[in-house]
């Protein structure tokens, strides 16, 4: 399985605009961030996860000409401000985009882009089909899915295990019985917002505390604000299998 990175930052990420921080002003490519996003290759079957605002942009970069579906792990903007543009895999694919999504993030899609839900739409729109997360385990494709429960402040949002990879994003609590689904783990990514508690998500000391608790192999870390620091600095600063991942980043598990 064949990993991308698409995008580790945050709508409170890098560059800011009229910020004059260190990261923000940094000419190191490692420091600007897309919006979190991620994408997953298996025998020429193409996931997603969270098409956010730099969706297109990212699909452009990464050269991506077919998409078989897209999981979602919540309807904050900075996860689903890109569904607009799915509509090019639709004219490509000449089908629905399948996203799988929970229940009421469907419903928040629905209010947020509500265009492409009338019953007599306009020319064009992009084309979805639904498909719920009920944190079970399903297959999609080549995929095994674990659909994983995770909390957001007080907001249940979904983080998913394929096999022996998983990927976390917007966590600030992890269940027990999430922890149960991820024994066995060799590969995680995990949300590290920043060196400071935040309310909603995991700051690099508590995205620590579950690393070390869960044990893989590798960690990379995502999510990242500009308060974290400069890239370069703060890898110094992690142990030897924890790294920052960054925008473009392959990895292969």
């Amino acid at each position: 399985m064949k990993i991308n990175f698409l995008g580790t930052g945050t709508s409170q990420g890098v560059p800011l605009i009229g910020c004059d921080c260190n990261v923000c002003k940094s000419i190191d490519a490692h420091d600007k961030r897309l919006r979190s996003s991620i994408f997953l290759q298996k025998d020429n079957f193409n996931l997603l996860i969270d098409p956010g605002p730099d969706f297109r942009q990212q699909m452009l970069r990464l050269g991506i000409n077919h998409l078989e579906t897209i999981f979602i792990t919540h309807s904050h903007m900075d996860h689903i401000g890109g569904i607009d543009d799915i509509r090019s895999f639709n004219f490509i694919m000449k089908k629905a985009m399948d996203i799988y999504a929970l229940k009421r993030d469907q419903d928040k899609i629905r209010q947020s882009h509500s265009y492409i839900f009338e019953k007599t739409p306009y020319p064009g729109i992009p084309q979805i089909e639904f498909h719920d997360i009920n944190f079970n385990k399903i297959t999609v494709g080549p995929f095994e899915v674990d659909n994983l429960r995770i909390w957001h402040h007080k907001m249940e949002i979904a983080g998913f295990r394929f096999n022996n990879f998983a990927y976390i994003t917007d966590a600030k609590t992890i269940p027990q019985e999430t922890l149960e689904k991820l024994k066995g783990v060799e590969y995680l990514v995990i949300n590290a917002l920043r060196k400071e508690p935040h309310i909603s998500h995991l700051n690099l000391e508590e995205a620590f505390s579950y690393i070390n608790i869960i044990k893989p192999k590798k960690t990379w870390l995502t999510h990242i604000s500009h308060k974290m620091g400069l890239h370069k600095e703060i890898s110094k600063e992690l142990p030897e299998n924890v790294f920052l991942a960054y925008d473009g980043l392959e990895i292969e598990v």
